[in-house]
């Protein structure tokens, strides 16, 4: 029996450590990439300075965020520092299914329920250079205490244990070269055999080339 057709657009699922730059990279792609769309995930933590609810994120109390949890709403969701993290799976499911290609900016947790959900979604890990490097980059973000900073450090240094389970890593020494690095994978990620009949069918049949049969 012949499986059903997949969604013609993709799910990239973008995980990194705090400070290793994955907010600036996928901002740099969505600039230049006007078919790629950001996932909008809710969050019980307070907005950050320049954060524009509905934009960067879902802000809302433990209370709403549990009511939505408990009743289905979310793909997956974790805890990270304290905070609640979550992502719409109708919103999700609609967009891919429309052609769209959605970037989930997530923890390494939340990204791992994903990629068991969606067993097509791209995996990818973008890791600092140094941990020297992670922590001048939160320090010169000027949002945290020097406290926070190392409870950060040492958070980011048991998250890059977890880099294995991502198809793709991303090392942000050169942001233009990660940047490149990110468009690549974005690019040939479009052309999976799947993806390019999902979108192209009347040329796929023309030509006779046909889905593989499941064994």
């Amino acid at each position: 029996m012949t499986d059903s057709p997949p969604h013609p657009g993709s799910l990239f699922v973008v995980a990194a450590p705090s400070g290793a730059g994955k907010t600036s990279l996928v901002r740099a792609l969505l600039e230049e990439a006007p078919l790629v769309q950001l996932s909008v995930s809710y969050t019980t933590r307070p907005p950050r300075p320049g954060e524009v609810d509905g934009r960067d994120y879902f802000f809302v109390d433990r209370a709403g965020f549990e009511r939505r949890r408990d009743a289905g709403e979310f793909l997956e969701w974790a805890e990270v520092h304290g905070n609640l993290y979550a992502t719409s799976r109708p919103w999700i499911e609609d967009r891919i299914a429309a052609g769209v290609d959605i970037v989930l900016e997530i923890d390494w947790q939340g990204a791992v329920q994903v990629q068991r959900l969606f067993a097509d979604a791209v995996g990818v890990f973008i890791v600092p250079p140094s941990t020297a490097a992670l922590r001048e980059r939160l320090t010169r973000r000027g949002q945290d205490s020097p406290e926070v900073i190392e409870r950060r450090v040492a958070a980011a240094q048991a998250e890059l244990k977890q880099a294995h389970r991502f198809q793709y890593v991303i090392i942000n020494q050169d942001f233009a070269t990660a940047l490149g690095d990110l468009r690549t994978i974005v690019a040939a990620a479009r052309l999976r055999f799947p993806k390019q009949q999902a979108r192209h069918p009347a040329t796929f049949a023309a030509l006779g080339i046909t889905r593989r049969r499941q064994v």
